[in-house]
């Protein structure tokens, strides 16, 4: 964000806007915490702002402020598009690539308005009118707050956007306990308590609304973790019979890779889950250390996102992709020891 470009900025929006914002597909908790941060600030400026997402959201992300408004473009993909058309404005948070975005790239293939893009991982693509991107930052979330404050805003933070942005960091620095977590991430933090955001409800209404199902499903992927301690590597695997039988809901699986990277010895920790509906096999991937899991996850496996926290996708089935991952550790055993 240059000056030039701040002060482009801050003219743009001076009169009210028609602003859409649109987060990744499968939005986690830092993405719709900036999303509704960044929706709950135009709207009390006085723009006309919409979060569009490309898909729904797990439950125990909506008790933020907002929420009741964002739109699904899954099933009202109408108003999605007609939000769209309208459009001064879009941002996009939480990626950098317009594929992240699912179907709902193609809906904006007409649009002729200004992005502003905020995000904090690899490779960003060129896109944006305005990209702020800072692969160093812990969250999109410290992002937005930094946005504000460029924009010398941040006055108009109250509890409700104090709220979202705490959860979103909270969530992608893992409770503040991920290297990304700096000194001025918790200035920040410190700052959103002062302003209303209550820590302990928040991580009570992110951490403690376990389902008896969903620490079944736990208790299930825990029993078919296999390591490798050749290549300090552990493997968790769910299959959709075993998802079915957990009575599976969005966002039940987040964070079961993070218990194979907690064992001693382990570098490098990956979880297969198998999407009967998508028909493919997602893929979380985490180390710890100098191992890139984002190139990991970008050679072979259709992803990316961050040195240590990645995403990808295969078609092939479960079991073919496990064996695909382990034929790849031999050319990493280097780096994994």
């Amino acid at each position: 964000m240059t000056e030039q470009k701040t002060a482009a900025l801050k003219s743009l929006l001076t009169d009210p806007k028609n602003i859409v914002i649109i987060p990744h597909k499968n939005p986690d908790g830092d993405a719709i915490g900036a999303c509704l941060a960044i929706f709950l600030y135009l709207k009390k400026k006085g723009h006309n702002a919409t979060i569009t997402a490309p898909n729904d959201y797990p439950d125990f992300l909506k008790w933020m402020p907002g929420t009741e408004e964002v739109i699904n473009y899954e099933s009202q993909r109408e108003s999605c598009r007609n939000a769209i058309d309208k459009a001064d404005i879009i941002f996009t948070l939480d990626f950098n690539d317009l594929s992240r975005i699912g179907d709902l790239q193609f809906a904006l293939a007409d649009f002729k308005g200004k992005y502003i893009m905020i995000d904090h991982h690899q490779q960003p693509s060129d896109y944006a009118w305005l990209q702020y991107s800072d692969v160093m930052m812990s969250s999109t979330c410290e992002m937005v707050w930094h946005f504000l404050d460029t924009l010398e805003e941040t006055h108009a933070v109250d509890a409700a956007i104090a709220s979202c942005l705490y959860a979103g960091i909270m969530t992608d620095t893992g409770s503040f306990r991920f290297p990304s977590t700096s000194s001025t991430t918790h200035r920040v933090v410190a700052e959103l308590i002062d302003k209303g955001a209550d820590n302990a409800a928040i991580h009570n209404a992110v951490f403690d609304s376990n389902s008896p199902d969903k620490l079944q499903l736990l208790g299930c992927a825990l029993s078919n973790l296999e390591t490798l301690p050749e290549y300090h590597t552990a493997i968790i695997t769910l299959n959709s019979e075993e998802l079915n039988r957990h009575n599976f809901k969005k966002g039940d699986t987040e964070g079961f890779v993070n218990y194979g990277l907690s064992m001693k010895g382990i570098r490098f920790a990956v979880i297969l889950i198998e999407s009967a509906q998508e028909q493919i096999i997602k893929i979380s991937l985490r180390s710890k250390g100098d191992f890139s899991v984002n190139q990991f996850a970008r050679d072979h496996f259709n992803g990316g996102g961050h040195i240590n926290a990645a995403g990808g996708r295969s078609e092939l089935s479960l079991e073919e992709t496990k064996k695909k991952f382990k034929s790849l550790l031999p050319l990493y055993k280097d780096q994994l020891s």
